[in-house]
């Protein structure tokens, strides 16, 4: 089994539904599509096709880019939804129909209202319709964590038979925990006869706050597709963060012994675009593009970081775009940390200077956050 992981990202398409962001144009789409392909993704879900002229519009004008990245477009498993797909990549350079439906005995009875033989032969016949416009056809089992298992073997199978290139297995509610969903995705692997022939991917909501680390137990256990999003936004609690699935790959490549092909140090800038354009900021301790992943306020921190990065940051602020480790100043910072944010203020204090500056700067701190104006103001009295 190859070690080469595709990423999926499905900003454009999950991330846009997150409740409560700025609606964002066909420019702003268009700005991070491209992006995306810049940064080396392999497949961007641009959109909904049949879902309105701005999906359909996202999705036609990135097919015409030549982008080296695959376009997609999300469809159900009806015919107008197909042929909307398939007309909207038809420029593309390399084209994608992502078609599903939902799989549950909870989906199938209270949303669709079908039994499990007319889900089953609604899902072949819509994989060979998308077969008919693309030879890129991805399927989707939605609620595939809660669907019965002999079932599920049963649908991919055929699937895959009517001419499926990419099966989906979502935790469409964030349901799973990572052994749960490793064994899940082993059940696949070990009881669908034909399942050589299509690749595996994960889609794992944050629901429980376990998207990423469940993702990534799927790609352990034979998965070899992820889909994310950029910041991890996405419905209710959202999708696995990209950049958190391909650093943690990336630095503990002695455990997953994976790779992909995006190029990490653009990660803050796609951060950055996304949080511009959708109005939806990340908290500041977010792991990798958070304002704190890289700034130390504990002198013991600050000390071990002064002398040796590797101390307290297991990966460079460079490595994905974020530019300088940060000294921050607070009721815990040490003399160190205090010297070494004079230093960036352009002060280059012996010691006897800091030992006086020291309980100045700590009194202030007790009252609240030190600014630069007011450090500058304390140096003055030394």
């Amino acid at each position: 089994m190859t070690n080469r992981l595709r990423i999926f990202d499905t900003t454009l398409r999950d991330g846009l539904q997150s409740p409560g962001i700025h609606p964002v144009t066909l420019e702003g789409r268009v700005a991070i599509g491209l992006k995306l392909a810049e940064m080396g993704v392999d497949i961007i879900e641009a959109g909904f096709a049949i879902g309105g002229k701005l999906d359909y519009d996202t999705i036609a004008t990135l097919a015409q880019k030549g982008l080296d990245a695959t376009v997609c477009s999300l469809a159900r498993t009806k015919r107008d939804d197909i042929e909307a797909a398939g007309n909207a990549l038809k420029a593309a350079r390399s084209g994608r129909i992502h078609t599903f439906i939902s799989t549950s005995p909870l989906h199938m009875e209270h949303k669709l209202r079908l039994a499990p033989d007319a889900v089953l032969q609604a899902a072949i016949d819509g994989v060979k319709l998308a077969r008919s416009l693309s030879d890129d056809v991805q399927f989707s089992l939605e609620d595939y964590t809660r669907t019965e298992r002999e079932f599920s073997y049963k649908v991919i199978e055929a699937v895959i038979n009517a001419g499926a290139t990419t099966i989906n297995l979502p935790d469409t509610v964030g349901y799973s925990t990572p052994d749960d969903y490793a064994e899940l995705i082993a059940g696949v692997v070990n009881n669908v006869p034909n399942i050589d022939k299509a690749v595996i991917s994960t889609h794992c909501h944050n629901d429980l706050g376990l998207a990423v680390a469940n993702s990534l137990a799927g790609a352990q256990a034979g998965a070899r597709q992820i889909e994310c999003s950029i910041n991890g936004i996405g419905e209710r609690a959202g999708n696995a963060a990209m950049e958190e699935i391909v650093m943690a790959m990336r630095v503990r490549r002695d455990r997953m012994k994976l790779e992909t092909g995006v190029r990490t140090e653009y990660f803050m800038a796609a951060s950055e675009l996304v949080q511009d354009l959708t109005g939806m900021a990340v908290q500041r301790n977010k792991a990798i593009v958070g304002a704190n992943a890289f700034a130390h306020e504990s002198g013991i921190h600050q000390h071990g970081v002064g002398k040796n990065r590797e101390t307290y940051e297991i990966m460079t602020p460079e490595s994905v775009g974020q530019k300088k480790s940060a000294i921050t100043l607070g009721v815990t910072s040490g003399r160190d940390g205090l010297r070494r944010k004079m230093e960036e203020l352009g002060y280059t204090l012996q010691k006897e200077q800091i030992d006086k500056l020291y309980p100045l700067f700590m009194d202030e701190a007790a009252k609240g956050r030190v600014t630069d104006a007011k450090l500058k103001e304390l140096a003055a009295k030394l």
